[in-house]
């Protein structure tokens, strides 16, 4: 081979070598940070992309992928999630307590994020773990035990507010796991067991009060059903004795108006009617008293006289 061919291909190699590390394809959802001679020169977009070889370079940034820190040019722009490890943080009631954190973030300024802060996995990991403690000092056991919305969007807001310098928005914060030690959680158990106890006992006083206003009830409307059934019989039975006399008295008012028409006025009706009274009780005396006693009215003459008139009555007839 002459040395024509020789210097040929070493340029050919030269130039594939050259292109090769002139062009830069970034997948999407990703980017790095390109670097002429030292100093920031551009961000690269997903696509196609020309640098100048040996002169520009991509920025090494730290990143974490599954839990260890590594040493990498690409910067991920998708929401990445932080799962940190427990740590022991104190309640406003001194009551020491494990908690662990799901964080939620992404990248949207990969200029801040590579020159802002040094290690920014790192930060972010240091910066929950101080401002959880904060907010959860700030809390009472029973409160951070309840209040995980709470303590979720304090969080967010502070972490936020802090991560923007460094080019970061977080999306989400997460309570994952809150841990209180066994003596509290014994004395917990304790006091929802007797908690239930009560409840039990009170819906149980609460049935047996039910059940006595529901008999009292119940006795209360059979009395009064009782005193108006024996109302309503009362008046009907006084409306049916009215109602007899009634026709008692029509009835001997007819006899008498037939004895009228039938004796003329030449006899009194009245001394006849009673005539026929002093008969029958003279008659029933007889028939009763069975000694030798004897009663007879004092008016015995108005007997006689009475009798006398019917005497007349049925000679006439």
């Amino acid at each position: 081979m002459d040395p024509a061919t020789i210097i040929f291909i070493a340029l050919i190699a030269l130039v594939l070598i050259f292109a090769k590390s002139a062009i830069v394809i970034i997948p999407q959802s990703e980017t790095r940070i390109i670097e002429r001679l030292g100093k920031y020169y551009a961000t690269l977009k997903p696509g196609i992309n020309i640098i100048v070889p040996f002169v520009d370079r991509a920025k090494t940034t730290v990143s974490m992928v599954r839990g260890r820190y590594v040493y990498t040019s690409a910067i991920d722009l998708r929401e990445q999630v932080y799962d940190f490890d427990k740590q022991n943080v104190i309640t406003k009631d001194n009551v020491q307590t494990q908690i662990n954190a799901l964080l939620y973030f992404q990248i949207v300024d990969p200029f801040k994020s590579v020159y802002e802060i040094n290690n920014l996995p790192n930060a972010i990991e240091k910066l929950t773990q101080t401002t959880l403690r904060n907010v959860i000092g700030e809390l009472e056991l029973d409160e951070t035990l309840t209040s995980r919305d709470t303590i979720n969007t304090k969080l967010r807001s502070v972490l936020d507010d802090a991560t923007n310098k460094w080019g970061v928005k977080v999306n989400r914060v997460e309570l994952q796991d809150i841990t209180p030690p066994d003596s509290v959680l014994q004395a917990m158990e304790k006091q929802m067991q007797a908690e239930r106890n009560k409840r039990a006992t009170i819906l149980t006083n609460e049935g047996e009060k039910q059940a006595a206003i529901l008999q009292s009830e119940g006795e209360k409307t059979a009395i009064i059903n009782k005193a108006e059934a024996d109302k309503q019989q009362k008046i009907l039975r006084a409306e049916g004795e009215a109602e007899a006399r009634i026709r008692v008295a029509e009835a001997e008012a007819i006899a008498i108006q037939k004895i009228t028409e039938a004796v003329g006025k030449s006899t009194n009706p009245a001394n006849y009617l009673l005539a026929q009274k002093y008969i029958a009780t003279l008659d029933s005396i007889a028939k009763g008293n069975q000694t030798k006693t004897v009663y007879l009215p004092y008016e015995a003459t108005n007997v006689l006289g009475s009798i006398g008139g019917i005497k007349e009555l049925f000679k006439e007839a």
